[in-house]
């Protein structure tokens, strides 16, 4: 008769409390406990906001004031003639046309160059991608007036001096290197699917291009553009420098007239002059965050 061999059997474990079983919070910076460090904290970013708040609170005050001065002040009576003055075609709206062209055709140069660019260096994997990339960070980094001597002999000899077009070409060539680098990153944020499925339907690579990748990537273009343009609207070297007739200088250029001749400043006319310059800028970027619409992916790539 064989004996039964017993079987061991696991002990039965004792339950998980629930609490074990909950994760622990991730760590978070605690605020400042210190009543000094909270103090130097807060004192710090007043003195931040007043840097900024004060130039602001001098062109506001003295773009009314008849009697404007370097100095910030209450003005003793309120005038709109500084705006009269500079409200001119030869002290203001010349000078601001050949600012939008000049601004809007390097933004719209370099963001269609910056595209073809970024295109490539986004969806082929080359030897010398991060070479080229690095490359043109390097180039970013080169001072303007490290290349102005140059380059005017360079306009000198081909004719381009004074040359609105040749402006143009010359300040997209300044802007591309940053310009490459953002627009990539936004390349890199459209599914390469999309563009798959446009191929198979006999798509090339450039309808693929422009009918998938640009629609999608319209705020990244739009980025660009803003950043192109304010960085070109600011300029006041090249411009100065490669325009030499009155009527084809911009409005970064054309300030210099308030300056007025042995140290005299229309201070009043410069504020109310400068507050209408930046007119322009703000328009164009609540005009594009309107227009470009939100980075909307969802829903384009089944998962």
């Amino acid at each position: 008769m064989s004996a039964t061999v017993p079987v061991a059997t696991a002990a039965p474990q004792p339950p998980v409390p629930v609490a074990a079983k909950r994760r622990r919070p991730p760590l978070q910076m605690a605020s400042p406990k210190k009543r000094g460090t909270a103090v130097a904290a807060s004192a710090s970013l007043v003195l931040v906001g007043v840097v900024f708040f004060v130039p602001l609170a001098w062109l506001l005050l003295a773009a009314v004031d008849p009697s404007a001065t370097v100095a910030i002040g209450i003005p003793d009576a309120l005038t709109l003639d500084n705006f009269t003055t500079v409200l001119t075609p030869d002290l203001t709206f010349r000078p601001l046309l050949n600012s939008v062209l000049l601004s809007g055709g390097t933004a719209l140069l370099t963001v269609a160059v910056a595209t073809l660019a970024a295109y490539p260096l986004s969806r082929y994997q080359m030897r010398w991608n991060k070479s080229f990339l690095y490359t043109v960070l390097f180039a970013s980094c080169l001072p303007i007036t490290a290349v102005m001597v140059p380059v005017y002999a360079l306009f000198v000899s081909l004719g381009l001096l004074d040359n609105v077009p040749g402006a143009i070409f010359f300040l997209a060539a300044t802007s591309l290197p940053m310009a490459i680098w953002m627009m990539k990153n936004f390349v890199d944020s459209v599914p390469i699917s999309l563009e798959e499925a446009a191929w198979v339907d006999g798509a090339s690579a450039m309808q693929a291009l422009a009918r998938v990748v640009v629609p999608l990537m319209r705020p990244g273009l739009a980025v660009v553009f803003i950043f192109v343009f304010t960085q070109t609207w600011g300029n006041f070297f090249v411009p100065f420098v490669l325009l030499l007739d009155p009527d084809k200088q911009p409005a970064a250029v054309s300030i210099y007239n308030f300056f007025g001749v042995n140290g005299a400043v229309a201070y009043g006319q410069l504020a109310a002059f400068s507050l209408i310059y930046t007119l322009p800028v703000l328009a164009l970027y609540l005009l594009v965050q309107r227009v470009s619409g939100g980075f909307a992916l969802a829903g384009g790539v089944k998962g």
